[in-house]
């Protein structure tokens, strides 16, 4: 179990200056203590010069916090790194045990009495089996009190268990984009939409009045071909229905088939279904979702639905820059607006994301779950990039990556947030029958009504 531990060298000075400092913080750790209470909280007393921000944390130095998680190098380099200044100003060790067989060994160490301090749970599955163990602990009061200021009621929901707050957000992921590219839609004189049927409007006006394919779409992904069209069915569910219906489909508490699930599968072959729009439809299943956005890039199309991980591809393998709204002169320049809802404050929003729950109520284990969810780390940690977080607190001025930029925006200012419902699905369904019977939808021609009758039947 490889366990990644850094400090930067950009505070060796700070740590040399503050070495008595610290020093005499061990020997009177008594006393900060009896200042800082069981919670860790305190005075300044005992911390190095200009660690004031840190006074909460006060009379836990020469403690040690396990963090453990899937999040393994170069991304764990950077987490290693935005804890620095807490590290040297507090005298706590955060160890972060990155191990991509997380899922696995996570049940395997709580069942053998190794549980870890922290654990970031990537999906609420996980999170719901190991508090069915008893062995994890509720989130602190003031931990709870932090979450409920700074992140949206939808994040702590996925933080709960049984009515129990137990993990609270860490980094999430937007899926609610469409990719575009500035150049085109300027060169025609396209608006950006912000309603649905505006999107629809646009998607008409392009197909009858441009030589550029409105819309260009790919399913392929091997095994998991088909994950793309589930994606557009959740985000179209989250636009056309409330989060309880969409929490009801989530949890099989409708049938797959339920009226408000053909409604948005209706809508969504307003598009898909459609050749004027997406050219062969059949192909789409064989075109790799990769592939399904290259389009973008050479002008060929105008609109590709895709969370935001797609731009790193499309530079990668197809030549694309990624650009703000504004570089409108940027040959193969691609960004994202926003997948828009029924109305134009209606905002919902699909992505996921992590959490962060505890196996230890000790002292320094709730100071460091509670850091992690204050603006300043979350600032500190965007700043070092490729990663951002729903915490209102997050300046847009620390997100260097002009898509995660919106990804922040939408987050912040999301009406309606909820997890891909085919990640939290049962597996038969989410990873199975859902993925196959969309690519049927479009392979085939395979009816509606067809589609949902079988998923419904596949539940377990």
């Amino acid at each position: 179990m490889a366990v990644i531990r850094r400090r930067a060298t950009a505070l060796v000075g700070i740590a040399a200056a503050s070495a008595l400092v610290l020093s005499g913080c061990a020997a009177s750790e008594e006393e900060t203590s009896s200042a800082g209470g069981d919670s860790g909280s305190g005075s300044s007393e005992g911390l190095p010069a200009g660690c004031e921000a840190y006074e909460e944390y006060a009379g836990l130095s020469g403690t040690e916090v396990e963090i453990y998680t899937t999040i393994v190098s170069p991304e764990a380099d950077l987490f290693n790194e935005s804890f620095v200044e807490f590290e040297e100003c507090t005298g706590i060790d955060i160890v972060w045990n990155g191990s991509q067989e997380f899922e696995a060994q996570l049940p395997v160490r709580v069942a053998g009495g190794t549980a870890p301090d922290l654990a970031v749970f990537p999906q609420p599955g996980l999170l719901n089996s190991m508090v069915q163990t008893g062995e994890m602990v509720p989130a602190p009061d003031k931990v709870e009190s932090s979450v409920d200021e700074n992140y949206t009621p939808d994040w702590k929901l996925y933080g709960t268990v049984d009515g129990e707050f137990y993990a609270a957000p860490l980094g999430a992921n937007v899926k609610s984009f469409v990719w575009y590219s500035p150049k085109t839609f300027a060169d025609n004189g396209w608006d950006i939409p912000t309603t649905w049927p505006e999107l629809l409007e646009l998607t008409e006006t392009i197909a009858t009045t441009s030589d550029v394919q409105p819309w260009c779409v790919g399913f392929g992904s091997g095994e998991a071909t088909g994950w793309v069209g589930t994606d557009w069915m959740e985000d179209l569910m989250l636009r056309f229905q409330d989060g309880e219906t969409y929490d009801a489909w989530v949890n099989h508490d409708i049938p797959f088939n339920d009226p408000a699930v053909a409604e948005v599968l209706a809508e969504a072959e307003k598009i898909l279904k459609n050749p004027d729009y997406v050219g062969d439809v059949a192909s789409i299943a064989t075109t790799t979702f990769q592939d399904g956005g290259s389009g973008i890039v050479d002008g060929s199309c105008a609109m590709h639905r895709q969370a935001s991980f797609i731009g790193g591809i499309l530079a990668g393998d197809y030549g694309a820059t990624i650009v703000t709204p504004e570089d409108t002169d940027v040959d193969g320049g691609i960004t994202t607006f926003y997948f828009p809802g029924l109305s134009a404050d209606n905002k919902p929003a699909l992505g996921g994301g992590e959490f962060v729950g505890a196996f230890s109520d000790r002292p320094e284990v709730e100071a460091v779950q509670h850091y992690l969810t204050t603006a300043g780390w979350n600032n500190t940690k965007a700043a070092l990039g490729t990663w951002f977080s729903p915490h209102l607190g997050l300046d847009t001025a620390n997100v260097a990556d002009p898509v995660n930029k919106v990804a922040v925006d939408i987050l912040q200012n999301a009406t309606l947030f909820r997890f891909d419902a085919s990640d939290v699905m049962p597996a038969e369904v989410g990873a199975g029958s859902f993925w196959r019977e969309m690519t049927a939808w479009v392979a085939e021609d395979k009816s509606n009504d067809a589609v949902l009758d079988a998923i419904e039947a596949s539940w377990p």
